[in-house]
């Protein structure tokens, strides 16, 4: 597949089965990920790959991190937040590694992580499998971060839900380019 196709073809798919990408299949995408614009070459991506039980332990870590925020979690919401990570074979945790830079802001460091997330989700696409990006309560939430057990400059942008497409995929709509596209004289 060219890569404009791959591009122009990717499709989020939250509806994910066995199997996902092997490790060596993974290794591959991650080079790609690691291409991903970087100013400074500050390297601000820390990717954390979730398989197996291992899912499960995420899934105690979002309900402790809920409980942590205090909120009147129902028994339906503790249990979504158990079973989430388990909506797919794997999951990659995006973590934004945010340094002190003079001239790389850190929401520049956080696009360069979210770049490098594209870069997965088209080099996953290229490869056969499929895949969703997820945010909600458990990204961009220190107390998650600490659940982790990454330090405190990190920040969890969202995770990569990874797998093979059940087939049950949205129609990709077709959008007017010149209600994006403007051109500067």
């Amino acid at each position: 597949m060219d890569t404009l196709t791959a591009i122009q073809t990717r499709n989020s798919i939250p509806h994910l089965e066995g199997p996902a990408p092997t490790h060596e299949q993974m290794r591959e995408v991650y080079k790609g990920a690691l291409r991903a614009p970087d100013h400074a070459r500050l390297r601000p991506w820390k990717f954390i790959e979730v398989r197996g039980e291992a899912r499960e332990r995420l899934g105690k870590t979002f309900l402790e991190t809920a409980n942590s925020l205090e909120e009147n979690l129902t028994d339906g919401d503790k249990d979504k937040l158990l079973k989430a990570p388990l909506r797919a074979p794997m999951v990659i945790i995006l973590a934004a590694d945010i340094k002190h830079h003079p001239k790389v802001p850190e929401i520049e460091q956080i696009i360069s992580l979210g770049a490098a997330a594209q870069n997965i989700l088209l080099g996953i696409h290229e490869i056969g499998f499929a895949g969703v990006w997820r945010t909600g309560k458990m990204a961009f939430n220190p107390r998650i971060t600490e659940k982790l057990g990454l330090k405190e400059n990190f920040q969890i942008i969202g995770y990569l839900y990874i797998g093979t497409s059940m087939g049950k995929e949205k129609p990709l709509p077709e959008h007017d380019l010149n209600e994006f596209l403007e051109f500067w004289n």
